[in-house]
């Protein structure tokens, strides 16, 4: 019934769209747009099952509403769909234009994209072949078409089986790296296909990801006409910025019928800013018009100011008839500031005149399966970033270059975007026709994405040189043939050296190229004094939380540790019988070769042995946050030295253990609250260094603070044994010491044992805290922490509830829990001590009876 009732809901859609084609050719608009989106049906190739199917949308997830397989997420599922990427599906509707509409200059059919080696035929003419999931492709059809009913029918072929074509005929193997799980996708030979089609990466699998290779319309159809030109394109370039005024070129790119004379003019929501009359060419060109904005307001990033945004229409009009393309602009400055100094090379980004240290996280896709990515869960994440003090996300190159309601939203949440191009972790074939189709690829992405603010550059690929330097891959391929290695070497030189940085230049020279994530440029290998770095020595080697503060780069642009989700997100793709991190389940939602072996690891270093299975999920929540803690203000207490700090990751695509600080169905680890302070506007850090302890304070205001830094040793009973205040002048846009003593002297002047101390420090503004910050000298194990007794209160509030708590002793990572009702925490994982009340805002529609039924307070003590 369900799937009935959808069929009528989209044909009943599709009749609106049809009346939609059905303007006459005196229509005052030189092009029409209709989205073809409902009748859609599929069926396996060689089978006679036509079943309803959504556009967009993926195979997989067509399966899915048809109950032809499980959920794939649930448990095992996974391992028994594997047989779906290696067979071929097709996709078919019927819609129905006027003879009105055929009257039009030019009909185009216009594909957002495909996934990914797709037939495309219209009433049974073949019109095109596509091999990328990441262009847009675009195809005249006006002779295809027919007065009344029209049918669209697509082929996908099987990305496995053509991929194995290319494998085969290819000669030598191009190392790739295990991400590619070719063994659980039972593909012949084990062989690592991915390499060799346009398509996102992280399909194949990752260590964070399942592996499920779709197929599919993922985006949007739609079917075009207009007459005389068309705007193909709208790019507006900032030539000047001054404080009354700012410069542009509004660069159109038009595909005209006939050469003749036409009025170009660009608009804001208030005034047309300038108009032009230019003769044009048959065919596509650009013409440029220059216009100005007066008394400017800048686009900044989070807590700096107002992300302000500018609406603007270009326009064109051809004998009276008129078309336009709306975009939106920031103005403002930025620039990759590679300088030399007495260390290196600096790496940090310059915004509007001022350099800004870069404070976020790596983005993956929302989903394995991309059409099902809501508008909400794009808010959400970005919300998510925002609320926690990000200003900047790194699109990372084994997912997809994003919708654009992603980047309206980090446009408007002032939010840069380090922009990857979609390579990672493997080497690419070289030939003309892989390149050309790389650069059709890259053209279509710049040429989008260009006009937005939130993008702060384009980087090449993810880890691609430090695999064939760094990883041994160079060395082992020059060991079985160095002709070969050679030629493997040469591609990725044809790729990230000529073809990408040459789209750049020519399409979007105002913004920066990176060749490769981490390097310390182009071909240049990472180091620690001239670039970005990823750092996985804590996690791959072992080493000590603490090294985080310490293996310092001028940019940090990965670090991470994992954690499970939360046991609310558990049991929706597990059952009490898979509790346990060796179960075959928990494995399989655990793609890192050395995952549970290594939380476990780093846990029994810092606590005792978790009782039963969910208090090993709420210590995991623990020990990653503090681990990561050391790096989130380690990285901003070494500005300006080091000016970035991009934690792997911020989010996941389905529900698994990862290095993501909120799960995949966005529910906040302990991760995420400890961001939301680690990157706060001000932060006051205590830290040892050597025999030394210290407490610094970094400040990314853009003018000075005079604040109040409270310090206190305090004991688990809240009893203070010591206490200074100093008076601070804190300089704008820095970070410096402002305490430094001997740590025996410290420990001198309380003469207590430390395992039952925690130093606190505070910093204080007209009154208000700025930031407070909690330093216990020992691992929690070591400590001797007793078990509190939390008491709290509710109070009705418009969005949910305020709870406030108290406790007797101290109450360390107090976790609220809801069960697995629907609610937001403002904050959470917190440390408590006596003497002090924490009210914490719940957003939740529960009504209070039913939280006084499941509201739990977990504090590290009951977890052992």
């Amino acid at each position: 019934m369900k799937s009935i009732f959808r069929v009528q809901t989209l044909a009943a859609l599709f009749l609106l769209i049809t009346v939609a084609c059905t303007q006459t050719s005196k229509d005052p608009k030189l092009m029409i747009q209709s989205e073809i989106n409902s009748n859609w049906t599929f069926n396996q190739v060689g089978q006679d099952e036509w079943l309803p199917a959504t556009v967009p949308g993926t195979v997989h997830t067509d399966l899915i509403d048809n109950e032809k397989i499980e959920d794939p997420f649930y448990r095992l599922n996974e391992h028994n769909l594997q047989w779906i990427d290696k067979v071929d599906w097709e996709y078919k509707t019927t819609f129905t234009v006027e003879k009105s509409l055929l009257k039009r200059d030019r009909i185009q059919l216009d594909f957002k994209g495909l996934d990914t080696y797709a037939d495309v035929m219209l009433n049974n003419n073949k019109v095109a072949s596509t091999d990328n999931m990441f262009r847009e492709w675009q195809m005249d059809v006006k002779e295809f078409l027919q007065e009344g009913e029209n049918e669209l029918h697509i082929v996908f072929r099987s990305p496995i089986v053509e991929g194995i074509k290319k494998y085969d005929a290819q000669g030598y193997v191009i190392p790739a790296s295990d991400n590619d799980q070719a063994e659980n996708g039972e593909v012949e030979g084990g062989k690592r296909v991915s390499i060799y089609t346009r398509k996102a990466g992280y399909h194949f699998g990752w260590d964070w990801g399942p592996r499920l290779v779709t197929s599919g319309i993922w985006r949007p159809v739609y079917l075009q006409a207009w007459d005389e030109a068309k705007i193909e394109d709208l790019q507006i370039i900032q030539n000047s910025v001054e404080e009354d005024k700012a410069t542009f070129t509004a660069v159109f790119e038009v595909d005209a019928a006939e050469k003749g004379k036409a009025v170009f003019s660009v608009k804001n929501e208030q005034n047309k800013l300038a108009e032009a009359s230019i003769n044009l060419v048959e065919g596509t060109n650009k013409y440029t018009v220059n216009f100005e904005i007066e008394n400017p307001k800048l686009w900044w990033t989070v807590g700096l100011g107002d992300p302000y945004l500018y609406n603007l229409t270009g326009e064109l009009s051809v004998k009276g008839r008129t078309t336009s393309k709306d975009t939106r602009i920031g103005i403002r400055t930025l620039e990759l500031v590679r300088d030399k100094d007495d260390d290196g090379t600096s790496f940090y980004f310059k915004l509007n005149g001022h350099p800004v240290f870069m404070k976020g996280a790596n983005y993956i896709p929302n989903d394995v399966f991309l059409p099902r990515v809501s508008a909400e869960n794009y808010k959400t994440v970005v919300e998510t970033a925002k609320n926690s003090n990000n200003n900047m996300l790194r699109i990372w190159g084994g997912g997809v270059y994003e919708e654009d309601i992603f980047y309206d939203l980090c446009d408007e949440n002032g939010i840069l975007i380090w922009q990857d191009f979609m390579f990672a972790c493997a080497m690419f074939p070289g030939d003309d026709a892989f390149l050309e189709n790389v650069k059709q690829e890259a053209i279509d992405n710049v040429k989008r994405l260009r006009n937005h603010p939130s993008i702060a550059m384009w980087c090449g690929n993810n880890e691609i040189l430090a695999a064939w330097n760094g990883w041994g891959w160079r060395r082992a391929e020059e060991a079985k043939s160095k002709e070969n290695a050679d030629k493997i070497w040469q591609a990725y030189v044809d790729i990230f050296h000529k073809t990408l940085p040459g789209v750049v230049e020519e399409y979007d020279a105002q913004r920066s190229y990176w060749g490769s994530s981490p390097s310390s440029g182009l071909g240049v290998d990472a180091d620690l004094v001239n670039g970005d770095e990823h750092y996985w020595g804590v996690w791959w080697g072992k080493e000590p939380f603490s090294t985080y503060a310490t293996h310092l780069a001028r940019f940090m642009s990965e670090y991470g540790f994992q954690s499970f989700p939360e046991i609310a997100t558990v049991r929706k793709y597990a059952t009490p019988e898979d509790y346990d991190i060796r179960s075959e389940v928990m494995n399989s939602h655990q793609r890192s070769s050395i995952g549970n072996g290594t939380i476990e690891y780093y846990m029994l270093k810092e606590y005792n042995k978790p009782k039963d299975f969910e208090s090993f999920l709420y210590v995991n929540h623990v020990l990653q946050a503090e681990g990561i803690k050391f790096g989130l203000e380690g990285h901003r207490r070494a500005m300006p030295y080091c000016m970035g700090s991009l934690y792997w990751q911020i989010n996941d695509c389905w529900p698994v253990a990862s290095w993501s600080s909120t799960d995949y169905y966005q529910k906040w680890k302990a991760l995420q609250y400890y961001v939301k302070k680690g990157f706060s506007q001000v932060l006051v850090s205590p830290y040892e260094e050597g025999i030394k302890f210290k407490v610094g304070i970094v400040n990314d205001r853009l003018e000075p603070i005079k604040a109040e830094l409270n310090l206190r040793l305090v004991d688990f009973d809240g009893k203070v044994i010591w206490e200074e205040a100093h008076l601070v002048d804190i300089a704008a846009n820095s970070s410096d010491d402002y305490y430094d003593v001997n740590k025996n002297e410290l420990r001198f002047k309380y003469r207590k044992n430390i395992k039952n101390l925690v130093f606190t420090a505070e910093l204080v503004e007209n009154g208000q805290v700025l930031s407070k910050n909690y330093y216990y000298f020992l691992p929690y194990k070591n400590l001797k922490a007793t078990t509190p007794t939390v008491e709290r209160t509710i109070s009705k509030t418009d969005e949910g509830f305020d709870v406030t708590v108290s406790t007797d002793k101290l109450a360390k990572s107090v976790y609220l829990q809801i069960g697995d009702e629907e609610g937001f925490f403002s904050d959470n994982y917190f440390d408590l001590l006596p003497n002090e009340k924490v009210t914490i805002n719940l957003r939740t529609k529960i009504p209070e009876e039913q939280l006084n039924e499941v509201l739990t307070i977990r504090t590290l003590n009951d977890a052992f």
